[in-house]
């Protein structure tokens, strides 16, 4: 997996979600806190999520086939949609019904200091996990917010591990509040409210990350820097006069695939334009070194015809496009 993809953020997040999920379930036995109880499974299902993604970038590596002559950089999207499907099966719906039986059947929790002491080491934990995804983050997100960074980040694996980890920090903090409500009234059905809010915080935080994998999963652009500088870098005004339509699409992180229609002058012979698209790959590439693949094909422009859209040109008694490029 390449640096973008977080691999050092998911392998810290792994570490402590293991190290974390061990300490949860022994707090469990001895207390009996449904708290607990969801938290390691909590705990337990994030360390299943990072080895997907692991997964994912392990097998978005192989070479393209002819069966799939676009490569396998997808994988990634793939498995982080099923990080978000197992964080809203198992962490979330799971602590929602144990939460809630809680709730129906209260126990009295024994030997508290486990809990306690448990939730308080997982915080560090989880303290030290989140900012090391955090320090990978700020390395590509720039001047972006960080609702714009996960929104539009192409690369799926640091937002989801951001969102795990915050999802993970907000959980353990709701888990010490209805333990420690629990304790101080005696009451165990504040153990168990606090096991539905967890519930309810890994839904939503799962919904979020399908959303934005599905995004990813049907094919996004380029963002909007990215094609401003493949548009500067195409047009050389002299053989390539202009863009007439231009479409991007990632076919994973680090693979963009562009098409256009580029407009050269009517006196060019087929040497001089095959030369043009040649040197104008060449451009591209250098100021945008994911755009792996590029399909360039030349045409007179026509302010008339262009201004139809490139799914509506050369319709019959249109001008009829030359072959297209490389």
């Amino acid at each position: 997996m390449s640096a973008s993809g977080g691999t050092k953020a998911i392998v810290a997040a792994l570490g402590a979600n293991l190290a974390i999920a061990v300490s949860k379930f022994v707090a469990f036995a001895f207390s009996g806190s449904s708290s607990m109880l969801a938290e390691g499974v909590h705990s337990l299902a994030d360390s299943g999520n990072q080895f997907l993604l692991l997964i994912g970038g392990k097998k978005a590596q192989r070479e393209a086939t002819p069966q799939h002559p676009f490569g396998y950089g997808r994988e990634r999207y793939v498995y982080a949609f099923l990080v978000s499907i197992v964080l809203f099966s198992i962490g979330g719906m799971f602590a929602i019904y144990e939460g809630y039986e809680k709730i129906s059947n209260p126990y009295e929790l024994k030997h508290w200091y486990w809990p306690v002491g448990v939730l308080v080491f997982a915080i560090i934990a989880e303290g030290f996990s989140f900012r090391t995804a955090i320090k990978e983050s700020n390395e590509l997100r720039g001047k972006l917010s960080w609702t714009q960074f996960v929104r539009r980040a192409k690369a799926p694996e640091l937002p989801v591990v951001l969102l795990e980890d915050l999802g993970a920090l907000i959980g353990l903090v709701l888990a010490l509040g209805g333990v420690g409500l629990a304790l101080l009234t005696g009451n165990g059905v504040w153990d168990g409210i606090g096991t539905v809010c967890i519930g309810v915080l890994l839904v939503l935080i799962a919904l979020v990350l399908a959303a934005e994998t599905k995004s990813l999963l049907l094919g996004e652009a380029a963002g909007t820097d990215v094609v401003q500088q493949i548009e500067a870098a195409m047009v050389d005004g002299d053989t390539v006069t202009r863009i007439i339509h231009m479409r991007t699409l990632h076919l994973g992180p680090e693979e963009l695939l562009i098409a256009a229609k580029i407009g050269v002058r009517h006196d060019d012979t087929a040497a001089e334009i095959a030369t043009a698209i040649d040197a104008a790959e060449a451009r591209i590439r250098a100021a945008v070194p994911i755009a792996r693949v590029i399909y360039l094909e030349p045409d007179i422009y026509s302010e008339a015809e262009a201004a139809k859209g490139p799914d509506r040109e050369a319709t019959p008694g249109g001008p009829t496009p030359h072959p297209a490029g490389h």
